[in-house]
């Protein structure tokens, strides 16, 4: 398949370059149409056996974001952002098709590779964002 251009307002290895961990934000709201367009790409990314094993959970309320920053060790940042995704393997999901190796390894891979398409998209369209792994699971 080719395309001609890309839709998107820039380059993707532009779009690498520009990408860093960013933990200082402002309150400017995130409009849903840029949302929408980050979905569609997390939705984009590969997975296997295109069971995109993971859910994505949105979070623009204050309280829950705080919730979130307070079980990432306190990582204040997080609440500052005005939206917080958080994307979680379905190990169940990969379970049923390819066993112990979907649960254990196939639902990671696509939550990684969806939270990775979603940054790069975010990039694109002038987010700043970051990839938080230190979290309490229970909390």
């Amino acid at each position: 398949m080719v395309y001609s251009s890309n839709r998107f307002g820039l380059d993707f290895f532009e779009i690498i370059s520009r990408r860093r961990s960013v933990r200082s934000y402002s309150a400017r709201t995130v409009e849903e149409t840029k949302l929408k367009r980050i979905f569609e790409a997390a939705n984009s990314a590969p997975s296997a056996g295109n069971l995109q094993a993971y859910r994505v959970f949105a979070f623009t309320d204050p309280l829950k974001r705080n919730a979130l920053a307070s079980a990432a060790f306190d990582q204040q940042f997080i609440g500052q952002a005005p939206v917080c995704l958080v994307f979680c393997a379905d190990p169940a999901r990969s379970a049923e098709k390819y066993g112990q190796r979907g649960s254990g390894l196939y639902s990671l891979q696509d939550a990684t590779i969806a939270a990775s398409f979603a940054m790069l998209a975010a990039v694109d369209l002038g987010l700043a964002t970051v990839w938080v792994g230190d979290f309490d699971e229970s909390r």
